[in-house]
Parts: structure tokens; C-alpha cells; sequence
């Protein structure tokens, strides 16, 4: 291989790189916007939460820190749902896996809703893992993402959602 090719493929790696990144919703750019059902028929779209604070949960049923993260989501909507906090579980199962998901639901006592979403939700959100947290301001701007879940992501969490909901 020669020099002038390997340097037109390390080109065409970052160019596919920074077109990777520039796919991602960055803060403080427009959450990309979405309609869903969720598996009660609700229809929701990204502008049913204008003028509120929204958190996205990602996740997947099989997911255990995705199953940790529900209980502090419910918590949170409890805590700071009267002030303007609004979250939407978003499902990476399959479509035919609507009686799992309800069942995730019930068990886990979520008290706000779930759809199950498909590939260009993954495309739209960049989405790699699962869990993964957006958090979208009262503008419909990307506040913060998170990827994964543990103590340090529950924390900020709580600190980013008092600042946006006091806004």
C-alpha cells in the first residue's frame, strides 16, 4: 500500500468520524423530533413538552442498570413532576415485545409513559448503549445526555433537573 492511499483512507475515516459526531444532538442544538405511541395509544410528540423539562429514558428490558435506573426516574417524577418535569421511557425492544414491556412497567411501578421505539429513533438520538438519559430543556434544547447509569449519573441528574426546572 502506498503513502498516498493511506493517507486518502485515514481522510475518509475522519470525515466518516466527524460526520458520526455531527449526527449526535449536541447541547444547546434543537432535540430532533419524534412521534411515538405509547403502549397505552397515547399519542406523543417532542412538542407535547414545549415549556416543560423533559427526561428521555432509553432502555431496554433486559438491561439491568436500565432496570436500577427506572426506580430513580419514578422517584424523580414524583419529586419534581408538579414543577414541570416530564419524563418518556423509550423501549429498544422489539416491536412484538409489547406484554414484556407492559409487564416491565407494571413491576417497576412506572408512573409515566413508555413507547417502544424502532431504528430511527437509535439513528435520530445516536444512540450506542442503554441506558442512555436525555434530558431536553423548556426550549426543546439538548440540556445533557448521559450514557449508562450509576450513583455519579443519578447526582448530576438531580442537580441538572433542579437548575433547568428553577429556569
Amino acid at each position: 500500500m502506498n503513502y498516498s492511499r493511506i493517507c486518502g483512507l485515514t481522510v475518509a475515516l475522519l470525515v466518516s468520524v466527524a460526520q458520526l459526531a455531527l449526527a449526535v444532538p449536541q447541547k444547546g442544538e434543537a432535540a430532533p423530533p419524534f412521534r411515538v405511541t405509547s403502549v397505552s395509544g397515547q399519542q406523543i410528540t417532542l412538542n407535547n413538552y414545549r415549556g416543560k423539562v423533559l427526561l428521555m429514558d432509553f432502555f431496554a428490558t433486559w438491561c439491568s442498570p436500565c432496570r436500577e435506573s427506572v426506580g430513580h426516574l419514578v422517584l424523580l417524577n414524583r419529586k419534581y413532576g408538579k414543577q414541570g418535569l416530564q419524563i418518556l421511557g423509550l423501549s429498544l425492544d422489539d416491536d412484538d415485545s409489547v406484554s414484556v414491556v407492559r409487564e416491565f412497567i407494571n413491576s417497576n411501578k412506572v408512573n409515566y409513559p413508555v413507547a417502544i421505539v424502532g431504528e430511527s429513533f437509535k439513528a435520530d438520538y445516536a444512540l450506542r448503549s442503554v441506558p442512555t438519559l436525555y434530558v431536553i430543556s423548556k426550549k426543546g434544547l439538548v440540556a445533557e445526555k448521559f450514557s449508562g447509569y450509576n450513583d455519579e449519573v443519578e447526582k448530576r441528574l438531580d442537580q441538572i433537573l433542579q437548575k433547568l426546572l428553577s429556569e
